[in-house]
């Protein structure tokens, strides 16, 4: 498996491409102006994308959704609460950005795929397991699958890094020293905490978080280190 990642569009929302078998892969949270660079990244790698994946249906997370899955043909996955953002973005942000929208429509992914919690999901000879973790949105999900890793970023740069891992793509619900925002429409403290201890710290230490913003961490960083989960 080889992950490649960048953050787009003025939320600057990370972007993943995960890479498996016969140069398969799948693409998590296509923001605002990923599109281009996913389809510069897909021909240079000379990749054949499977699927895209969406931790939950904010906009910096899903706004190039419906135009990369178009593009080659392929299924948009999401959980079944937050679907609605896929075709009426302003009810799940803040007043500024809705305002932003105004004059804009957005329409589904031609194919659209409800997941749900405890699935397991097969592309690109992979296995991505599925965790409803609620509290920033009423349906993020988490997406973990441990095989062979190569990270880098696109063109050979970063460091490569060898044997099995496990790494999870947590979306806005856990990040490096931080935790999701919970002040939006759907999102509630108490859940996300919730998420966080059920779904997040019954994990093993070196399990790398990939988040929706920022830098990448892991299980036991955030354990020993997040002022955000001092008690949990």
């Amino acid at each position: 498996m080889k992950i490649l990642g960048f953050p787009a569009g003025m939320f600057e929302t990370n972007c993943y491409i995960v890479v498996g078998e016969d140069s398969r892969c799948v693409v998590i949270d296509p923001g605002q102006d990923a599109a281009p660079r996913v389809e510069r990244i897909v021909e240079a790698e000379g990749l054949r994308p499977e699927a895209v994946l969406a931790t939950h249906g904010h906009l910096d997370h899903v706004w190039n959704a419906r135009e990369v899955a178009d593009r080659y043909g392929v299924p948009a996955l999401i959980h079944p609460d937050d679907r609605y953002m896929l075709t009426d973005p302003g009810r799940g942000m803040s007043g500024s950005v809705t305002t932003m929208l105004e004059g804009q429509s957005f329409t589904e992914p031609a194919e659209v795929v409800e997941i749900f919690d405890g699935e397991e999901l097969d592309y690109a000879g992979l296995r991505f397991s599925v965790d409803h973790v609620p509290g920033h949105s009423e349906g993020s999900v988490s997406f973990t699958v441990t095989a062979e890793v190569e990270t880098g970023a696109p063109g050979g740069g970063g460091a490569g890094s060898a044997g099995e891992l496990t790494v999870c793509f947590g979306g806005d619900v856990l990040f490096n020293g931080g935790i999701g925002r919970t002040d939006l429409p759907g999102g509630d403290h108490e859940v996300l905490l919730g998420s966080i201890a059920k779904k997040f710290l019954t994990r093993d230490d070196d399990v790398v978080v990939l988040p929706g913003h920022g830098p990448q961490t892991t299980i036991g960083q955030e354990r020993a280190a997040n002022p955000f989960l001092r008690g949990l």
